[in-house]
C-alpha cells in the first residue's frame, strides 16, 4: 500500500512541476503583444569570450571587477535608470575576456519583475557564470542564487540531459529506455507530456533521469553552462572553513582586500572558458607571437581558416602546423585537424 501512495505522490509532484515550468515559461517570455521595444539591456558582445559575474550586493563584485579590470572606477558607475551595465574586460593570456557585473538578478529576476527578464537574457548569453559569495556567510548565498538561475533555465555544471525528445504527428507515444529507470515512468512521462499537450512523441531514455530532467528537455531552451564559485572575504573566516570552502567542486577562494589568489581564479576561469590560443605564421618570417587567435577548445583548422578570412577555407591547399597538437613539428594537416592551446600555424593556399 505504502509504495501505491508513493508512486501516487510522485505522480502528482511531476504534474506540479511540469505546471510550474510551464507557467514561469509565461511568465520570463515577453508577450507578444506587449509593445514595450524602447528598453534595452543589452551589452555588445565583444571580446573573445563572455563571463557574467553574479552575487548579492556587497559581496566585493565592484571591488573585484576593478581589480581584475581596467575600467576602475567606469565600472562601478551603473545607471540603474537606464539599465546599463559597463563591462569590465580582463586581459589573460592574449585574450579579451568581458566581464559583465549583472545588477540585482535577485531581486525576485525570475518572476519577472523589474529589470531581472532582461539581465537574464545577458545573463544567458555568457559563457561561464562567476558567482561571487561571500565565504562568511557560508552557503545560504549559494543556495539562493542557484535556485534563482535554476528557475529561469540557466543549468549550472551540469550537462545536457540525455534523453532523445520528438514529438511526431501521430501514433501515441513511443516509450523506451536503455537503462532501468528509478525516477520516472512511463505514465509520468505521459502525463507531463499531456500537460504541455504533447500526444505523439518518441521518447527514450538514454541514463536515469528525473522528471525535472524530462521536463528541461521538452521545454528545450534550457542553457548548460560552467560556473565557478567565488568565495570572496576569506581573510576574515577561520583556516578550516576557508580550507573546507577550497576543497568544494567548482570553488576558488579569494580575498580581493588583501589581493590573496586571484591569479589562481584567473588560470581556473581560463580552464572552464575553454579557451585556446592560435599563432599564425607566414612563409620564411617568425610566427606572429604579438596577435594570438583565441578559438575554443576543439576548433579545427577549417574554424581557424574562417576566422582569418572567410575565403580562406576555399583557396585552402593544406596547413603546416606546430605545436602540441602534432606529431612533429611541423606537420602537414588538412582542415579537419584539431587545434591545441599555442599552437603555430601556416596555411598554404592553392
Amino acid at each position: 500500500v505504502a509504495t501505491k501512495y508513493y508512486l501516487a505522490t510522485e505522480y502528482h509532484l511531476g504534474l506540479l512541476k511540469a505546471k510550474l515550468a510551464k507557467y514561469r515559461a509565461q511568465l520570463l517570455e515577453p508577450s507578444k503583444s506587449a509593445g514595450a521595444k524602447g528598453e534595452g539591456f543589452d551589452v555588445m558582445k565583444s571580446g573573445d569570450a563572455r563571463v557574467a559575474l553574479i552575487g548579492f550586493p556587497s559581496v566585493g563584485k565592484s571591488t573585484f571587477l576593478s581589480l581584475m579590470t581596467a575600467t576602475a572606477s567606469e565600472a562601478a558607475s551603473y545607471e540603474f535608470t537606464t539599465l546599463t551595465c559597463i563591462p569590465g574586460v580582463i586581459e589573460y593570456n592574449g585574450a579579451n575576456i568581458q566581464l559583465l557585473d549583472l545588477p540585482g538578478i535577485i531581486e525576485g529576476a525570475s518572476q519577472g519583475k523589474g529589470r531581472g527578464r532582461q539581465v537574464i537574457a545577458v545573463a544567458r548569453t555568457a559563457d561561464v557564470v562567476i558567482m561571487m559569495l561571500d565565504a562568511t556567510k557560508g552557503d545560504v548565498q549559494r543556495k539562493l542564487l542557484e535556485k534563482e538561475l535554476e528557475s529561469v533555465g540557466i543549468r549550472l555544471n551540469r550537462s545536457k540531459p540525455n534523453i532523445y525528445f520528438k514529438p511526431k504527428k501521430g501514433g501515441g507515444l513511443s516509450y523506451n529506455s536503455m537503462v532501468p529507470l528509478t525516477m520516472c515512468s512511463e505514465k509520468l512521462v505521459q502525463l507531463i507530456l499531456h500537460e504541455y499537450k504533447i500526444f505523439n512523441a518518441e521518447v527514450l531514455f538514454r541514463e536515469d533521469s528525473t522528471p525535472d530532467d524530462f521536463i528541461d528537455v521538452i521545454v528545450g531552451n534550457r542553457v548548460y553552462m560552467p560556473c565557478l564559485y567565488v568565495y570572496n572575504k576569506v581573510d576574515q573566516i577561520s583556516i578550516e572553513e576557508v580550507d573546507r570552502l577550497a576543497h568544494e567542486p567548482h570553488s576558488v577562494v579569494i580575498s580581493c582586500g588583501m589581493k590573496l589568489n586571484l591569479d589562481f581564479l584567473l588560470e581556473r576561469l581560463w580552464e572552464y572558458l575553454a579557451l585556446i590560443c592560435l599563432y599564425t605564421k607566414k612563409r620564411g618570417e617568425r610566427p606572429d607571437f604579438s596577435d594570438a587567435i583565441i578559438m575554443r577548445r576543439g576548433a579545427s583548422v577549417e574554424h581557424v581558416c574562417h576566422r582569418i578570412h572567410r575565403t580562406l577555407a576555399s583557396q585552402f591547399k593544406y596547413a603546416l602546423v606546430w605545436g602540441t597538437s602534432t606529431k612533429f613539428d611541423p606537420q602537414r594537416v588538412g582542415l579537419t585537424h584539431i587545434m591545441e592551446h599555442e599552437d603555430v600555424i601556416q596555411i598554404v593556399k592553392k
